[in-house]
């Protein structure tokens, strides 16, 4: 997994990031997302690496990065305060502007490290969710009932902790066949750890409350993206049937949108690692849709 790429554990001030990073060109940061690692990107990377310098991170409190204490208010796992770490990281291994990819909450994570610095991030491409403050404005039954995990894991009166922790495997039901061998080892281990899944609980915490505040706050204030953006979902997840066209979500938040379906799962990397690799690759170049 990951051949010819290098592993480093990384100190962004207030959290130590592990990451793996390789291959030469213009700088791409892949952001996974929950409950996955960076090594959810292991087929997708080693084919952007000819091109560009791939950066896989595991988010705070994900994986093998540390996991920082938390507040009343879950601000520690905000997207904002991710975003800062994406800052630093990038930034120490030499890269102050930069494409970020983010899938499910990593894109939570992408998204707002492009509103938040606009300097730094030259490209946006966005995998299979739309903003949190957006989710939340449109919930209904529907999404109450497709999404219901987003509100058992981001409560704290029942804490989901207890209820996963009793037996990881069959809470998050997946297999080495989907993500392969050695990606599967890294998620397995991440999610045995009750550390790591208080962390990911928070990251939901955060999402129902500081996330959707900052969501609502830039929305009032007419902010948006002001780079170009790819938009990609699955045609086997929910986004056509929870928001019709989801592309037209997007649009409210940047003037230069394009995007598309792909035949895949949710987890698009995993399902459809060259589709996505060439999309990605093309969008970041410049090249027309």
């Amino acid at each position: 997994m990951f051949d010819d790429f290098a592993t480093d554990r990384i100190d962004v001030g207030e959290a130590e990031l592990f990451v793996r990073h390789g291959g030469t060109g213009p700088p791409v940061l892949l952001l996974h997302g929950h409950p996955r690692t960076h090594a959810t990107w292991h087929r997708v990377a080693p084919l952007l690496a000819p091109d560009h310098t791939v950066v896989c991170p595991d988010t705070r409190g994900y994986g093998r990065s540390s996991k920082p204490p938390t507040t009343a208010d879950h601000t520690p796992y905000s997207k904002r305060v991710m975003a800062r770490d994406m800052i630093a990281l990038m930034r120490s291994l030499g890269h102050d502007r930069f494409a970020v990819v983010g899938h499910d909450r990593g894109a939570y994570v992408a998204q707002r490290l492009a509103l938040d610095h606009p300097g730094a991030v030259t490209r946006l491409v966005v995998l299979d969710s739309v903003p949190i403050g957006e989710a939340l404005a449109r919930c209904d039954a529907r999404f109450a009932a497709l999404w219901w995990h987003w509100f058992f894991l981001g409560q704290t009166a029942k804490p989901a902790e207890r209820v996963i922790n009793a037996d990881p495997d069959a809470w998050y039901r997946t297999g080495a066949e989907q993500m392969g061998a050695e990606a599967y080892e890294d998620f397995r281990r991440a999610i045995h750890d009750p550390e790591t899944v208080h962390a990911m609980c928070e990251d939901y915490r955060a999402g129902l409350g500081v996330d959707r505040a900052a969501d609502d706050a830039d929305r009032a204030a007419g902010r948006r993206v002001a780079c170009p953006v790819l938009f990609l979902w699955a045609t086997r997840d929910d986004m056509e049937d929870l928001y019709g066209d989801p592309l037209a979500v997007w649009h409210a938040w940047a003037s230069d949108v394009r995007g598309h379906a792909l035949d895949s799962g949710h987890h698009l990397a995993e399902d459809v690692p060259e589709e996505l690799a060439e999309a990605i690759r093309s969008f970041v170049a410049g090249e027309a849709p």
